[in-house]
């Protein structure tokens, strides 16, 4: 018989409570080519996935696989160093799993980053995206299944899916830095094959800015546990229909982390201005 989802939380909890007493305020998740804030933050703790009872581990190339406690711009923060996909074979209750950790630790603030492929013609390679909205078309929702009240509703309300006052904040912070960003809407679908001619014009007809393989099942259960949530997106490649290029993966990844210092900064800058 299946461990109940919040023995499971519970488990972990009292394994990572017996490393650290460290209270986090802040969750941060880093995406693909993205690690790089991770070294700018204060460790205290690192723990590796494959010692936290039910934690998955990450199969990327690209991502480690570390839960790091520590601080940033003097706030108390816990960053997950590598996340998961519904494309490695895990539930999407599996790839949430660490952002139900992260709740039980104290997190009342995610922020989460990603790669992902920009179809607005306005953007382009490097741009960072402000995600303001998104449309799951994973297939699939990490909240099927019966419902424990005490993590979160029945019928979570997804009306403001990404903070309103947390974008302001980092438009504020991005100002501040010159660092130019847009505002977008996120498309989450499966993967892990990149998007046809067909279903990059089927996206961007439906309101899609960005597309990507992560982030909402995140968000998704953030919300549902009550948190206050800012996605940012690193675009790292042109998804134009009409002027498509196979997708080169060692590009993206160079794109992404030639683009993360920015993103740093902009992440750095809205910690630092969080209400301790």
């Amino acid at each position: 018989m299946k461990t109940p989802l919040n023995t499971r939380i519970d488990e972990a909890l009292r394994f990572i409570r017996s490393r650290t007493a460290m209270e986090p305020g802040v969750g941060i998740i880093l995406g693909t080519g993205l690690g790089g804030l991770a070294k700018e933050i204060k460790a205290g703790t690192v723990i590796d996935y494959g010692d936290i009872p039910h934690f998955p581990l990450s199969t990327v190339e690209s991502h480690h696989g570390r839960l790091m406690f520590g601080t940033l711009s003097g706030k108390n923060i816990v960053a997950m160093q590598g996340r998961f996909h519904f494309y490695e074979g895990y539930t999407l209750e599996q790839v949430t799993f660490p952002v139900r950790v992260m709740k039980a630790l104290g997190v009342k603030t995610l922020l989460i980053s990603n790669a992902a492929g920009g179809m607005n013609p306005n953007f382009r390679k490097g741009t960072l995206m402000i995600i303001t909205d998104h449309i799951n078309l994973i297939g699939a929702n990490p909240l099927i299944g019966p419902n424990d009240e005490t993590l979160g509703p029945r019928f979570p309300d997804m009306s403001e899916p990404y903070s309103r006052s947390l974008i302001e904040l980092a438009e504020q912070v991005a100002g501040d830095l010159k660092v130019r960003t847009e505002r977008g809407v996120f498309v989450a679908v499966a993967g892990p094959n990149l998007e046809t001619r067909a279903e990059y014009r089927f996206l961007r007809t439906i309101g899609a800015d960005a597309v990507g393989m992560s982030t909402v099942p995140e968000n998704i259960v953030a919300i549902h546990a009550g948190m206050d949530v800012l996605g940012i997106s690193i675009i790292t490649d042109e998804c134009f229909p009409d002027a498509l290029q196979p997708a080169n993966v060692a590009e993206i990844i160079a794109v992404a982390g030639k683009t993360e210092p920015k993103l740093t900064a902009v992440m750095k800058g809205v910690v630092e201005r969080l209400p301790s």
